[in-house]
């Protein structure tokens, strides 16, 4: 496999990594967390102006841990689709330069392929087929992996993503962001069947639901009204107050248990229909202690084995572009330096973003 100097900037963290043969030899990731907090989410210009703040250093650091030179370097990678555009151009800048400086292949990568190969970085005889459950900030998809660049989106949210769902149930509770962390943590101390919520099924015109498409929308405003209800019933809280600990204990583990139990059920019949024996879960979301408890379970009583990446790798890195991006390059896939950035882009079309020698 070649060895990749990648970068991914499509989001909130400026990311650069150096992966050969799936095998990370330096990983940095600089997060703008902190940054966005005050916001209670990510603001697109903020996220811009601090990827070229700390891109440059980031670099600089991913090459000094690897120990490795330009020369020994093959390919040079960036994310570029989808994200926020003006993160995804200083990136793909980036990456453009160096690959014509240093006289390098350029490759861009599907943000979303990066997620699927983050559980090859530690899981190196990993092949397809497989079915991956990519759960972030900004997707929830089943995707049925039949080989590099060759992926069938079986099932969707049709509104929220359940990242995106964590973090404004948070916000409902008052609880800061990100959300998926802080739900996670406080539904540990709550009792999961405190507050039954609605799964958030989608409905076929001819009766019956769509066994892998979600809705989150619903159940978002489910946990609004329950909070509101619950405000009016405890006298100590006015509109605008903060309920008791322990009630919000209970939101946050009855809020997890319905994700995590309906994101499961679409899994495992997924892979069952499909006669995939694999599932392998990417993004943000696969860090969620809920999720990886009910899905293990179910998959051991129907003889299915289940890949999480560790969790340096759901969220956002470019380990898991480098990853992506050495394949494409050992098939002979390259990238024109045309190629510009795209807020969105569906995995069939992956294939576009690459030539052949």
């Amino acid at each position: 496999m070649a060895t990749i100097f990648a970068i991914e900037t499509s989001c909130d963290e400026t990311a650069a990594a150096i992966v050969k043969n799936r095998q990370v030899c330096s990983n940095v990731v600089a997060s703008q967390i902190k940054i966005h907090e005050q916001y209670g989410g990510v603001v697109p210009e903020v996220a811009s102006r601090s990827h070229l703040e700390m891109l440059n250093q980031v670099i600089a650091q991913c090459l000094c841990e690897a120990n490795l030179s330009w020369s020994e370097i093959d390919g040079i990678a960036a994310t570029c689709a989808p994200g926020l555009v003006g993160a995804l151009l200083v990136g793909l800048t980036a990456a453009k330069s160096l690959a014509i400086v240093h006289q390098k292949p350029f490759l861009g990568v599907h943000h979303l392929e990066g997620h699927i190969y983050a559980s090859y970085l530690t899981e190196p005889d990993l092949q397809p087929p497989f079915l991956c459950l990519l759960v972030s900030g900004g997707h929830t998809s089943f995707i049925y992996v039949k080989d590099c660049g060759v992926y069938e989106t079986v099932g969707q949210t049709r509104d929220d993503a359940a990242g995106e769902a964590f973090d404004k149930v948070a916000r409902l509770l008052q609880l800061g962001y990100p959300g998926g962390p802080l739900i996670d943590k406080l539904a540990a101390l709550g009792n999961p069947q405190a507050y039954p919520l609605p799964e958030g099924r989608i409905s076929l015109p001819g009766g019956g639901y769509h066994p892998y498409d979600s809705s989150f929308s619903g159940l978002k405003t489910a946990v609004l009204q329950l909070v509101q209800k619950l405000k009016k019933q405890n006298n100590n809280v006015g509109e605008e107050g903060i309920l008791p600990a322990s009630t919000i204990n209970d939101i946050a583990a009855s809020f997890q248990e319905t994700v995590a139990k309906g994101l499961t059920k679409r899994a495992i019949d997924c892979a069952v229909n499909f006669g995939l024996t694999t599932i392998v879960v990417g993004g943000g979301v696969a860090a969620n202690s809920g999720l990886r408890k009910h899905l293990q379970t179910a998959a051991a009583k129907h003889n299915l084995r289940v890949l999480f990446p560790p969790l340096k790798y759901c969220t956002d890195n470019a380990a898991m572009i480098g990853c992506a991006a050495a394949e494409h390059l050992q098939r002979g896939h390259t990238s024109p330096l045309t190629l510009g950035a795209n807020s969105r882009m569906a995995l069939s079309d992956i294939m576009e973003l690459y030539k052949s020698y």
